[in-house]
């Protein structure tokens, strides 16, 4: 399934005219096959051995290349570093408060939300964003304190 998510985003970044380099190519496939919702940098560490001479920079300039070809959603939460998503369609997130972990989710009942702000306002809404906040099975067996 992961192989029709990069074949599909490789052709969505040839269609924009974007080049494919090695790097994009890793970077993305990378994304695809992580489930951690990355920062830029856990992205630079695991691509570090395989591409030596590729900086954060190279990482966040091509993660902005993505995002303006709507592959990638950039997830920011209070302060801390921006996590990337690969765009799978509509989904939320519940992120832990003690080790950070977030954790896609889908209900799709929320997007009657969208129709019944629109209704009571007036609004043409554009998008919504649903955050939830918790502590993971891990660290609730694991008694860890809220550390973010």
């Amino acid at each position: 399934m992961s192989e029709l998510h990069l074949k599909d985003a490789l052709d969505t970044l040839k269609s924009t005219g974007v080049r494919i380099t090695p790097q994009r190519h890793a970077i993305l496939e990378f994304l695809i096959q992580s489930m951690i919702h990355p920062t830029a940098d856990d992205i630079y560490k695991a691509l570090a051995d395989k591409f030596p001479n590729m900086s954060v920079a190279t990482v966040y300039n091509n993660l902005r290349v993505f995002r303006e070809v709507g592959l990638v959603k950039e997830l920011t939460y209070g302060d801390a570093a921006s996590r990337f998503d690969f765009a799978t369609g509509d989904h939320y997130h519940i992120s832990c408060e003690s080790c950070g972990k977030i954790v896609d989710f889908h209900y799709p009942g929320l997007n009657e939300v969208e129709q019944f702000a629109a209704h009571m306002t007036g609004f043409k809404v554009n998008s919504h964003r649903l955050e939830v906040y918790g502590t993971c099975p891990e660290c609730v067996e694991n008694g860890s304190k809220k550390a973010l």
